[in-house]
């Protein structure tokens, strides 16, 4: 393998020295000191060039006979190589020897701050034995850097009998000692000053209290309980509810027949007659109408009396064939002192169809009034999001004049229909407001009773009934039941049963009427005496209803 080599000179420091590795290219550097070894006299210099030539990823081999550096380099771990051809090996320890009466520097006689820093060799079970490390040439080819390496850690001679202590990791643990400390007085000031805490629970034997108020729905007006008027919450929606009926009717539709008519004023001499549209004339059981008005002259005597004459034209009243009359006389069934004669009357068609009669209208409108509510009334509860209570009677439901679809005396292809638009409405009230009355009857019921009190007034299950609607006033009867129970001061108990243990306190409260069963929770299972800080006791009562 190729190798540098590095010729070191006397004059030469420690810095040029590391300067001269750190430019060579090869991994393996042999290192030749001059006689007077100088600067590699330390084998703390020799330790620093070895690990720095470590860092840089390379290994130094010294070329020396002399015996003192030998020694030197088995303490800093580096390979030794008589020359420059033969194979490195790492010198025992006990060859030391000092030569030529050089003074050279034991790693034994180092300051404890030196040796120190030699005292981070480990001995790796899987580093190469010294066999393997004498197989090694420094020039054969095939040496391997991780081969010189590993026998360059490898520690040779005997072990010292010294134990240099190590102040860094004594410091740590020093620093972790009073941490952990530090930590557990915190612990401790905060188990037994904070943490203790209880909670005293009362069971308390109560009895029911019937509730029943009317009061007075006021609308948007505020609530009044002395004037017992009780505002109201109101939701509406509308609309439009329809029913499909049958039609039953018969109408014939066919073509009305018409023509002509002449009309002859056969009486009056001294003035016209105005003929009216609409006027009727008739010949047995078919009338027509005259379809414009007209005016037929007086009558002249010329050589005898000649009518005035004037024609008009007329439809028939009703469709149908049997109108189509031939030319015949006609009565007026309105016009006094005129006679007519039609012509031929043609066109009368029949055709008979359905149409919608005012029975069916009525009909369908009581099919109308039956149909079900219930999904609006629903709808407009939900509307309700405040946690009103809802007066379920108050719902209404107020339609307008239902229009039928077709129209009566109108034809019906298929289904008709009838339709009316519809305002629904419904009423509540606001728990707020049912919980003034309800405590305020409580009150009344409890008063001159200084040992009971509300323990819970029913609100949640609060009924409103009895509704009542005038057009004077609206009324509902507000209906409750509330839990009364003995009057226990809250503050009393705990002062009553700070510092006390658990057994001491059911004692103590046990023997306050009413009071059926108490139990304390404390905070930690490290915690069995109530704190003698009332901020740390809590109260809580439950209900065992009579």
């Amino acid at each position: 393998m190729n190798k540098d080599v590095i010729y070191i000179d006397v004059e030469d420091d420690i810095t040029a020295i590391i300067g001269k590795i750190k430019a060579c290219n090869e991994k393996i550097i042999a290192l030749v000191p001059p006689k007077h070894v100088g600067i590699l006299q330390s084998a703390v210099n020799l330790r620093l060039l070895d690990r720095m030539a470590g860092n840089a990823h390379k290994r130094l081999v010294l070329i020396t006979n002399n015996q003192a550096l030998i020694a030197l380099s088995a303490v800093a771990g580096i390979p030794v190589a008589k020359n420059l051809q033969s194979k490195p090996e790492l010198a025992e320890i006990s060859a030391l020897s000092v030569d030529d009466g050089e003074d050279v520097i034991d790693g034994s006689q180092l300051p404890i701050g030196e040796l120190e820093k030699t005292t981070d060799m480990v001995t790796d079970k899987n580093e190469p034995s010294s066999k393997e490390i004498n197989s090694i040439d420094i020039d054969d080819k095939s040496v391997s850097v991780a081969a010189l390496g590993a026998a360059a850690k490898k520690p040779v001679g005997k072990k010292s009998g010294v134990k240099v202590p190590n102040f860094s990791t004594f410091r740590k643990k020093l620093f972790i000692g009073i941490g952990a400390g530090v930590l557990l007085i915190a612990f401790l000031i905060w188990a037994l000053g904070f943490a203790p805490a209880a909670k005293i629970i009362i069971t308390a034997r109560t009895t029911p209290m019937p509730v029943s108020v009317t009061v007075t729905l006021g609308g948007t007006a505020a609530s009044d309980v002395a004037k017992g008027v009780i505002q109201t919450v109101g939701q509406q929606v509308k609309k439009d509810v329809s029913v499909d009926f049958d039609a039953t009717g018969k109408k014939d539709i066919g073509n009305k027949a018409s023509g002509t008519m002449t009309l002859s004023n056969v009486y009056s001499t001294e003035g016209s007659i105005t003929v009216p549209a609409g006027s009727k004339f008739s010949s047995g059981n078919h009338t027509f109408l005259t379809t414009s008005t007209v005016v037929v002259p007086r009558a002249q005597f010329v050589g005898g009396l000649i009518p005035g004459k004037a024609d008009v034209g007329v439809q028939s009243e009703n469709p149908g064939p049997d109108y189509n009359l031939a030319p015949t006389a006609y009565q007026s069934d309105s016009v006094d002192g005129i006679t007519a004669q039609g012509g031929q009357m043609a066109g009368g068609t029949t055709n008979v169809v359905t149409v919608v009669t005012a029975g069916d209208i009525q009909t369908a409108s009581t099919l109308l009034a039956q149909q079900s509510n219930d999904l609006v009334k629903q709808q407009l509860i939900k509307q309700f999001t405040g946690g009103e209570v809802v007066i379920g009677d108050s719902f209404t439901a107020n339609a307008a004049a239902p229009v039928s679809t077709p129209a009566v005396d109108a034809q019906a292809t298929g289904k008709a229909k009838l339709t009316a638009s519809t305002t629904y409405t419904i009423i509540g009230i606001a728990k707020s407001d049912l919980e003034l009355f309800i405590k305020a009857n409580l009150d009344k019921q409890l008063a001159g009773n200084d040992n009971q009190r509300v323990y819970n007034n029913g609100i949640d299950k609060v009924q409103l009934g009895n509704y009542n609607k005038t057009d004077e006033v609206n009324t509902v009867k507000i209906i409750a039941t509330g839990q009364i129970g003995p009057k226990i001061d809250e503050a009393q108990v705990k002062e009553r049963v700070k510092g006390k243990i658990l057994g001491e306190v059911q004692s103590n409260l046990s023997a306050i009427p009413g009071v059926d069963n108490v139990d304390v929770n404390f905070s930690y299972f490290w915690v069995t005496t109530v704190p003698n800080n009332t901020n740390k006791i809590s109260v809580e009562f439950k209900l065992q209803n009579g």
